[in-house]
């Protein structure tokens, strides 16, 4: 079996790669990944035609693999998937689904804490819909560390974790359930022993959710 990921950064693709292999070894990993997508949207602070448009291009061109399930890895750029996925022709993840139905289930208060201005809006949109979907209320929360994600790809990881963790112990006082909208920021969990309420990311949650959909 075979899924294509769509990558707006190489930051998260390892981990990736190493939770396929945990998860689902028997599955092929094939990457398409265009670091300028997250540029864009940074600088517009969401999605434009132009955005779309490639993201389109890409899921073209991962229905010439023929995949059993294509995977979209960047929360930024989302939306552009949920158009370019209807051109699809076979099972189709945003990262972070099986990440907000998590949330929903575990709380009503749910803190999403961001390292990009412009996953804020897709990501407490997601956990919003997510809710309507399963007929729950719930109050999103967001925690912007703004320019995280930049400090973390200069290679400043001890400052990247300083500011999140700082942000992460704000989310928990103050709601149930603390969702990481980065799955860059996966490397933080085992830093947060004192942490009570659950903190959910989204990488794990997802392969696991890949595993169930192909049926293995």
């Amino acid at each position: 079996m075979k899924v294509v990921l769509i990558h707006t950064s190489p930051v998260s693709l390892n981990d990736l790669k190493a939770l396929f292999k945990e998860i689902v070894p028997e599955v092929e990993m094939v990457n398409i990944i265009d670091d300028s997508l997250l540029d864009e949207v940074k600088k517009n602070g969401k999605i434009n035609s132009n955005i779309i448009s490639r993201m389109c291009s890409y899921v073209q061109v991962a229905k010439t693999l023929k995949p059993d399930l294509i995977f979209n890895q960047c929360s930024s750029v989302g939306e552009a998937f949920d158009i370019a996925r209807k051109q699809a022709d076979c099972k189709t993840l945003k990262i972070d689904e099986p990440m907000a139905e998590k949330a929903v289930e575990l709380g009503s208060r749910i803190g999403v804490v961001a390292t990009v201005a412009s996953t804020v809006q897709p990501s407490s949109d997601l956990i919003r819909n997510t809710a309507k979907r399963l007929g729950k209320e719930v109050t999103v929360t967001e925690y912007l560390v703004d320019g995280a994600l930049d400090i973390l790809m200069s290679g400043d990881v001890d400052r990247h974790n300083e500011l999140v963790i700082k942000a992460i112990k704000r989310a928990e006082s103050e709601n149930d359930v603390v969702v990481l909208a980065q799955g860059s920021m996966t490397a933080i969990l085992p830093l947060l022993t004192d942490i009570q309420k659950p903190v959910l990311t989204s990488p794990r949650l997802a392969v696991e959710r890949v595993k169930k959909e192909l049926g293995l």
